[in-house]
C-alpha cells in the first residue's frame, strides 16, 4: 500500500502506550493487488516442484503457451504442437537436436493434425488459415476462405480432405492434393466449436456455440439433421466423439451434460447427466461400449454406453481438460492442475501419474506405437511420457 498518513497520528505515536486505530477516513487510496503480480511466498516451492519430473524428453521451442499437440499417426517419433507465439514446430521424440518450425501464421496456432497417412500436417490459426505441410516440415499449401479463427481441423478418415470449422459459424472442406477448396457449410449461428467425419467418412457432425448439433452430406453440402431443444443441449457444445460403428455422436457441453445422438436419425437416444460445471472432453473406447466424459467439475466419468449407466468416477485435483484413450481399458487425461494422469476404466482407479508441468494441459496425443504420450501445457512446454507397458 502506499505511504503517507494524517498529521495526528504522529502524535499518538509519541506514547508508546497508546494503541493506534485507523478507521475509514483514514484510507487515502485503495490499491487493488492481482494475485499474479504478487511474489512467490517462498521460491524454494517452484524448486521443489521442478524435482518432480516423470517426462522423458521435452520440447522447449515455444515461447508462449501450448495449445494444441498431435502424433504422426505412421511415424512414431514425429510430433507437432502449436501455441500462442504464433508458432508451429515439427519435432522428433528423443532426439533433441532437430525441430522444423512451421512458419507463416500471423495469431495462435490453435489446431493441428496429421491425416491418415501422415503425409500431411495441417496447422490452423486464430488468423482464419490453415497451412498444409509435408512430414519434412516444408509447406505444401495455404487454404483459406473461413472469416474466423480456426476452432478445429479433421481430416477425412481414408483422403487427403480436410474439414475445418471457425469462429465466424461456417465449417469448411478442402482437397489438400490440390489445395482446392471443395465445400462450405453453412447454418450455425454461432462458432464451430467441435467436428469430425464419421469413421465411414460418408458424414460430417459439427457441434456449435448455439448448442446445436448439424449433420451433413459432405458431398453435396446439405444439411441433414438439426439437433437442438429439449431434452438436448441448453448452452453452447464443446467437444463431441463419433463411434468406430459412425452411428452415434457423443456431444459434450458448457452445461455439464453430455448427449448421445443417433447420426442417421438425428435423435438423442441417451442423457448423460453427471457434471456440475462444463464438459470438456469426450471420447469413446475403441469396443464404443464405453465412453469417457471429462469435466471442469474435477470428474472423469467412466459410462457403459449400452445401458447408459455411470461405471465409475475418477477424480482430480482440478478441472479435466482432454482425453485420450490408451488400449481397451484405459484412459489419459489432462487437468489444470498440469498433471497428466493415466486411470483403469474397470477400476476407476489411477494407475500413473505424470507430473512436471506446471500449468494446465491443453491437450494431449499418443505416438503411433502407443509407447509414449505427449502433453501440450499453457507452460510453454510439450512433455512426453513413457505409457509402454502401462496398457
Amino acid at each position: 500500500m502506499s505511504g503517507g498518513g494524517s498529521p495526528n497520528l504522529d502524535d499518538e505515536y509519541e506514547d508508546d502506550n497508546e494503541e493506534v486505530f485507523l478507521d475509514e477516513s483514514d484510507i487515502i487510496h485503495e490499491v487493488p493487488i492481482d494475485n499474479e503480480d504478487l511474489p512467490d511466498a517462498d521460491d524454494s516451492d517452484s524448486e521443489h516442484v521442478e524435482e518432480f519430473d516423470d517426462s522423458v524428453h521435452i520440447f522447449t521451442g515455444h515461447t508462449g503457451e501450448l495449445y494444441s499437440v498431435a502424433c504422426s499417426p505412421t511415424d512414431a517419433v514425429l510430433v507437432a504442437t502449436g501455441g500462442g507465439d504464433d508458432k508451429g514446430f515439427l519435432w522428433k521424440l528423443g532426439q533433441g537436436d532437430w525441430a522444423s518450425e512451421l512458419q507463416g501464421h500471423k495469431d495462435s496456432v490453435s489446431s493441428l493434425a496429421f491425416s491418415y497417412d501422415g503425409q500431411f500436417l495441417a496447422s490452423g490459426s486464430l488468423d482464419g488459415t490453415v497451412q498444409l505441410w509435408n512430414a519434412s516440415g516444408n509447406p505444401t499449401g495455404v487454404l483459406d476462405g473461413p472469416g474466423g479463427g480456426i476452432e478445429w481441423l479433421r481430416w477425412h478418415p481414408r483422403g487427403h480432405i480436410l474439414l475445418a470449422g471457425s469462429e465466424d459459424s461456417t465449417v469448411w472442406m478442402w482437397n489438400a492434393d490440390k489445395v482446392a477448396f471443395l465445400n462450405m457449410f453453412a447454418g450455425h449461428a454461432s462458432s464451430v466449436t467441435c467436428g469430425d467425419f464419421t469413421p465411414d467418412g460418408k458424414t460430417i457432425c459439427t457441434g456449435s456455440d448455439d448448442a446445436t448439433l448439424r449433420i451433413w452430406n459432405p458431398k453435396s453440402g446439405e444439411n441433414i439433421h438439426v439437433v437442438r431443444g429439449h431434452p438436448y443441449h441448453t448452452e453452447g457444445l464443446t467437444c463431441l466423439a463419433i463411434s468406430s460403428t459412425s452411428t452415434l455422436a457423443l456431444t459434450g457441453s458448457k452445461d455439464g451434460s453430455a448427449h448421445i445422438v443417433n447420426i442417421t436419425t438425428g435423435k438423442v437416444i441417451s442423457t448423460l447427466a453427471s457434471h456440475s460445471d462444463s464438459i470438456e472432453c469426450v471420447g469413446f473406447a475403441p469396443s464404443d461400449s464405453w465412453a469417457a466424459i471429462g469435466g471442469m467439475d474435477k470428474k472423469l466419468v467412466i459410462w457403459d454406453i449400452e445401458h447408459s449407466l455411470s461405471r465409475g468416477t475418477c477424480d482430480h485435483e482440478d478441472g479435466v481438460t482432454c482425453l485420450t484413450w490408451l488400449g481397451a481399458w484405459h484412459v489419459a487425461t489432462g487437468s489444470v492442475d498440469g498433471n497428466v494422469r493415466l486411470w483403469d476404466s474397470r477400476s476407476g482407479e489411477c494407475v500413473r501419474t505424470f507430473r512436471g508441468h506446471s500449468d494446465a494441459i491443453q491437450s494431449l496425443s499418443v505416438s503411433a506405437n502407443k509407447d509414449y504420450l505427449v502433453s501440450a501445457s499453457i507452460d510453454g512446454t510439450a512433455r512426453v511420457f513413457e505409457v509402454e507397458g502401462l496398457q
